[in-house]
């Protein structure tokens, strides 16, 4: 039996250190240490544990915040990437330059060969074509031989479309505002007969005379912002009879619809006037009815505040 009082000398303290029970739990201690360090058994031992343990645990803590934001910007990114590669593949497969622009977020960009690129230029009616990039300006810098690739970015005025060289030095900048990719989504939609057929126009169906009349009754200036292009309707074949006006704006433009009759069937000619000036002159037609006459207010009235 071991004696719990003080040893006497040093021969005491021998014989206590180096007795049985000493040694047995030091070699104890050293085996649980060095396997320890060897195996990792306590750590293991303790996860299989907290493993067992894990289902009716609450979700709670830094550890699991931190896993369930990590969990959410995988989802998030792994999105981003598939929406990019559906909107580049879409775009790339594109028919025309409008499907380009719907097939991609503001922002975004799509890179063409510029093979490609010529192709969907060739697609444009030409008079549409030449308020994208005059012809000769193209034709000039396809016959110098540097350009090989286009890139088109969705801006929020438009299209930006960059002729690049093979190192992307950029050749030359064409800027497609919104305006002319409102033009071009009308020749990617299929003809419309009779203002009827358009439900954005119901309501404001206007006789061609009285609508002209209502033109004619506002400055030059005034009326180059209703209706911005009107050597358009010079260039159509068949009498004009009536004009609708739409009640949706789109990046600043409302569209203008003209029903033509030529003799064959019926058609409607869409064009877009700025949207400050057509409510101004769809005001007047509806307050003032047949009644053209203006009163005697400057033309600086007219201008948009």
């Amino acid at each position: 039996m071991m004696s719990w009082v003080e040893p006497r000398d040093v021969r005491d303290w021998l014989r206590r250190v180096f007795a049985l029970r000493p040694i047995l739990l030091t070699l104890l201690i050293s085996s649980i240490i060095i396997l320890e360090m060897r195996f990792d058994w306590i750590e293991r031992s303790i996860g299989a544990y907290l493993v067992t343990t894990n289902p009716s645990r609450p979700e709670s803590g830094a550890i699991w915040e931190k896993g369930r934001r990590t969990l959410t910007a995988r989802k998030t990114l792994e999105k981003i990437v598939t929406d990019r590669q559906v909107s580049q593949r879409e775009a790339r497969s594109a028919s025309s330059l409008f499907k380009i622009a719907v097939s991609i977020a503001p922002g975004d960009g799509v890179m063409l060969s510029a093979e490609r690129f010529r192709q969907l230029y060739l697609k444009v009616p030409p008079s549409i074509a030449q308020e994208i990039m005059s012809p000769f300006d193209l034709l000039q810098i396809a016959s110098e031989g540097r350009w090989r690739r286009t890139y088109v970015e969705k801006t929020v005025s438009g299209l930006a479309v960059y002729l690049l060289d093979a190192d992307n030095n950029v050749l030359f900048q064409i800027d497609v505002p919104s305006d002319v990719l409102m033009q071009l989504k009308r020749e990617d939609t299929a003809p419309v007969e009779t203002l009827e057929g358009l439900p954005n126009f119901e309501q404001r169906i206007y006789t061609a005379e009285r609508f002209f009349e209502a033109l004619k009754a506002f400055p030059e200036e005034m009326r180059r912002s209703m209706l911005p292009h009107p050597e358009k309707l010079l260039q159509i074949s068949g009498r004009i009879v009536r004009v609708g006006i739409s009640d949706e704006a789109v990046s600043g433009y409302i569209d203008l619809g003209f029903e033509v009759h030529d003799g064959n069937r019926p058609r409607v000619v869409l064009i877009p006037g700025h949207e400050w000036a057509v409510w101004r002159l769809r005001s007047f037609l509806e307050e003032r009815g047949t009644s053209l006459n203006l009163s005697a207010e400057s033309s600086e009235n007219w201008r948009p505040k």
